[in-house]
């Protein structure tokens, strides 16, 4: 061992060499996983590594800081005393195992999302229940916990045999002494945390790339630090008149008017002149799902013979794509039919209550409006949110105490109504029980109403009942098979009951299953099914046009010949020309929009950077000159949304009539 660190310093020094070594060792193992996703050019190697080293070595300082600063601080007389051991033993312990845990975590992040730790892991940290529950069920939590421990000991065995703690308890050094080593790490972390950002590390067009430049503990806290995103400080802008004056035009349909002379409104007057149709109305929204996994799409593995036969008797939306990436971002879309403004989305914001939305309309038409999650709906922050809308909350609350505080109706999945759980919730077959219970209860009350149905099946750990299809239980492709097999025993029973003649069915994913790829959005992986079943007087359909999950609740107000104001930012996708068709697609800090083969993207460097699709072969180039009217038109869509829900333009009743 050299010198130099037979110090008081010395289990630092070795934590960040060995550090250093660990992530560069995963982060070979990721470069394994992501295969021809990544150039496979030795230079474009060199420079993962360089620059993932220089994050490496930063979320080392933070790690270790701690530590630093109890050596620094602590008095000349206390070294080595049993005061001084006790505590550099319970420091270096917690260090190792939040480390160690670290690292260990992030395998299956990057099997679930591809991609170091994000907004994503911040927000589970909320969720500690779900989480906890999920990596139990996913994996063999007590050989992982035993494994974790066992190599936390290995740490502090090697440690003390290589004398680290001899040198560390038997170095009287001067506070002076240990300024001098101390104070040069400190500021480097401070560099570190005002200068240096995970953007940074975002230097290629490639995902992946970018993804293995990072350092997830590094990401980790860069994700808490920016959990929600002003539009105006980190995006490209228009004059606000401007951008508004776009979107007043973009907007505006054949059959609306505008019902208020402001620049700033987008209430509209939609008129039919057709008699109203006023089915109940329910909308299943299915967990990570791709139209990749359909045969209907292409798929040969026969997994979704329900699905498959249902869209062959809809109106199906072929060239349907989500907004985002996560489940959150789904039911803004389906819900508050508005652009994925960048950071948090409005679900997870305060504020968000009484928003103007498909729930505003359905009350219109004196709806009663349901809401069911199979797990607990605290979680994301969905029935405040719904509750905030006036839904009516079914759920499945297992004594979370905050979930009681929330003051809205609710009713609770009882343990008699469930044959399976997870840590997401119930199986899609007992929440679709429960969906046909409560609609019986109406059909005998005499009530029309929307129900929005948040499954819950296709999410990791991919566990469902036993004996019901011909897969084991813990593969994606198993509960894709699940979430078909459960929906087709829906219908079947649904069939049998007085009211399915008077029920139109919207079935429509959340997003899908994967969103990394090799640009920061890859639009292949927004690519959703969506359809509109059992609708009266309307022949099976294919639509071919290009949209958003935006636009499909506005669709079925218009095939339902309904009267009805709006400020959404859906159309009707049956009044759409060639010109008006496009899809709103973004992640959390990039959104863009796509118009036939043209992707404009907006990034929080207040870039703007516009490719050529070629969706046959999901391959985007960029242009050489950008086109300005498509550049207006994404900034504009992106701008005045994040500039309404900011000041309450939102809201039911903000808008005046002039």
């Amino acid at each position: 061992m050299p010198d130099f660190i037979k110090n008081r310093f010395s289990i630092a020094y070795t934590f960040v060499g060995y550090y250093l070594l660990a992530s560069a060792l995963l982060r070979v193992f990721f470069l394994y996983l992501s295969g021809t996703f990544v150039d496979p050019s030795l230079l474009g190697w060199v420079k993962v590594f360089a620059v993932g080293a220089l994050f490496d070595f930063g979320a080392s300082i933070f790690l270790i800081a701690p530590y630093l600063l109890f050596l620094l601080v602590n008095p000349k007389f206390f070294i080595g005393t049993l005061f001084d051991r006790i505590l550099i033993y319970f420091i270096l312990a917690l260090i190792f195992v939040i480390t160690l845990f670290s690292f260990m975590g992030e395998i299956p992040f990057w099997e679930e999302f591809n991609t170091r730790y994000n907004f994503i892991a911040v927000d589970y940290l909320i969720y500690t229940f779900e989480v906890v529950e999920n990596i139990n069920q996913s994996y063999p939590l007590p050989i992982l916990i035993s494994g974790l421990l066992i190599l936390c000991t290995l740490l502090f065995v090697g440690l003390i045999r290589t004398k680290r703690f001899h040198h560390t308890f038997s170095d009287r050094m001067s506070f002076l002494g240990r300024a001098i080593r101390i104070v040069p790490f400190l500021l480097i972390g401070l560099i570190y945390g005002f200068y240096v950002k995970n953007a940074h590390a975002e230097y290629s067009s490639n995902t992946y790339v970018n993804e293995l430049s990072k350092n997830g503990v590094y990401s980790f806290f860069a994700a808490y630090r920016s959990n929600e995103l002003d539009f105006n400080s980190f995006y490209a802008t228009l004059d606000k008149e401007h951008s508004f004056g776009i979107i007043r035009k973009e907007l505006l349909q054949p059959n609306q008017t505008y019902l208020s002379d402001s620049i700033h409104s987008i209430l509209r007057e939609s008129c039919s002149t057709k008699e109203e149709i006023l089915p109940n109305i329910v909308l299943i929204c299915l967990e990570s799902f791709n139209a990749g996994f359909m045969g209907t799409f292409g798929n040969s593995r026969g997994l979704t013979p329900n699905l498959d036969q249902l869209a062959s008797e809809s109106i199906l939306f072929t060239n349907m794509y989500a907004t985002g990436t996560r489940t959150v971002r789904g039911m803004e879309a389906l819900t508050l039919s508005v652009p994925p403004t960048p950071g948090n989305s409005i679900i997870r914001r305060p504020n968000n209550g009484q928003l103007y939305s498909i729930g505003t309309i359905f009350k219109q038409k004196e709806y009663d409006l349901n809401f069911f999650y199979g797990g607990d709906g605290y979680f994301d922050n969905m029935n405040s949110f719904f509750g905030g809308q006036g839904f009516v909350i079914i759920d499945r609350n297992r004594g979370n105490p905050l979930s009681e505080k929330i003051r809205t109706k609710r009713i609770n999945i009882s343990d008699d109504e469930v044959s399976f759980e997870n840590a997401w919730g119930i199986c899609d077959e007992d929440i679709y029980n429960k969906l046909i219970k409560l609609s019986d209860d109406n059909f005998s009350q005499g009530k029309s109403s929307f129900s929005f149905v948040m499954t819950t099946s296709n999410h990791r750990p991919y566990t469902f009942p036993d004996n019901k299809i011909d897969l084991a239980q813990g593969s994606r492709e198993a509960a894709v098979k699940y979430t078909d097999f459960a929906l087709g025993e829906f219908f079947k029973k649904a069939k049998t009951k007085p009211w399915f003649e008077n029920t139109v069915f919207v079935v429509v994913a959340d997003h899908c299953a994967s969103s990394a790829g090799k640009w920061d959005i890859t639009i292949d992986k927004h690519h959703i099914p969506a359809f509109v079943y059992n609708l009266p007087n309307r022949n099976r359909q294919t639509v071919e046009k290009l949209v958003s999950q935006i636009d499909i609740m506005p669709t079925l107000f218009g095939y339902l010949n309904w009267s009805y104001n709006t400020s959404l930012y859906g159309l009707d996708i049956s009044l759409m020309s060639k010109s008006d068709e496009r899809a709103l697609i973004g992640n959390y800090r990039t959104v863009g929009l796509l118009k036939a083969d043209i992707f404009t993207e907006i990034n929080d460097h207040k870039k703007v950077n516009q490719y050529s699709w070629n969706s046959s072969q999901t391959i985007m180039t960029p242009l050489e000159q950008q086109i300005k009217d498509l550049k207006n038109l994404t900034i504009s869509y992106y701008q005045t949304a994040s500039y309404r829900f900011k000041h309450g333009l939102m809201k039911e009743g903000s808008e005046v009539l002039q």
